[in-house]
């Protein structure tokens, strides 16, 4: 676990070399694997009476960027499969993109056009929106077009913590909350940080990707006083590629997502890669990301 200073950070990915900087309290944490990644393919067989203890007590991940094409949507609905079937999690995957792709990947449509934002408002109760997915566990709360318009919505509430407010009450239920967030930096964003406990932030090795670390990072610093902590994830990386390479030996202890025909085979079956292709190495890699996440989890209690 290190703490850097973001623009730092950016010019030394984009040169490929990105390890820790000098640390400043007024950001947030990043964090990655103490002493490395682990070694084995998957997390850890959990019990019920594990999963139920209080040392694994409700959170809600975020995944985010400012930047689109960075994987968010497959990032959140892989993740969400991995806490759910694999660490016996009951878990909602919380689409906050009027794209819909989290529910889209599961094989799932909103039940109405135009309902999603009303959550926000208290108009509608998250409970008659929410849809169960074929796996058990795992429910996913569909975004709409509705959603587009949620930024302007939250203004004129203002309420500043009422996303943070509906995933409390939505924890009484759910162990897990996955957030599929938009690419925005707006009030949307401001509450995607006030609600989360953990941000994900996919991050292809490029100097664009990198560019648009800073600003979450920076996004993340400005909007709340006890930050959330970072965990950035090395996605699409290609072994093949120079700068990715570098970029990977700059930063040993950030998770990695390969990048994999598997990943994009995700829309055509319409499942999280675990369910289809749990043999391949992304499946082995979300796993892995998941376990981690997993761990820094533990550490707040």
């Amino acid at each position: 676990m290190f703490g850097a200073d973001a623009p730092a950070l950016t010019a030394r990915l984009a040169a490929g070399n990105t390890g820790p900087v000098a640390p400043k309290s007024k950001l947030p944490r990043i964090i990655g694997f103490a002493g490395g990644p682990p070694n084995r393919a998957g997390p850890p067989a959990v019990s019920e009476s594990d999963a139920a203890s209080p040392a694994h007590g409700g959170a809600t991940i975020a995944i985010y960027s400012v930047k689109g094409g960075v994987g968010k949507t497959t990032f959140a609905a892989n993740l969400a499969w991995c806490s759910a079937v694999s660490a016996a999690r009951r878990t909602l995957l919380w689409d906050l993109d009027a794209a819909g792709g989290s529910a889209f990947l599961y094989g799932l449509e909103p039940h109405a056009a135009r309902f999603a934002q009303d959550v926000f408002a208290r108009e509608r109760p998250a409970a008659r929106l929410i849809q169960a997915t074929q796996f058990e566990g795992l429910d996913i709360l569909p975004a709409d077009e509705s959603i587009r318009a949620l930024d302007a919505q939250l203004a004129r509430i203002g309420k500043r913590r009422r996303l943070a407010k509906l995933t409390a009450e939505l924890s009484a239920g759910y162990a897990r909350i996955i957030l599929d967030c938009p690419p925005v930096m707006n009030e949307l964003s401001a509450q995607v940080v006030r609600a989360a406990d953990l941000v994900i932030v996919p991050l292809p090795p490029s100097p664009l990707s990198t560019r648009a670390f800073e600003l979450v990072v920076r996004e993340i610093a400005g909007n709340t006083r006890q930050h959330p902590p970072i965990l950035p994830v090395l996605s699409m990386l290609d072994m093949r590629r120079t700068l990715h390479r570098r970029a990977h030996e700059g930063n040993p202890s950030w998770p990695v997502v390969p990048y994999a025909s598997a990943v994009e085979q995700c829309a055509v079956h319409r499942q999280p890669v675990g369910a289809f292709a749990p043999q391949s190495a992304a499946a082995q890699s979300f796993a892995r990301l998941w376990d981690a996440i997993e761990k820094k989890l533990a550490l707040r209690c």
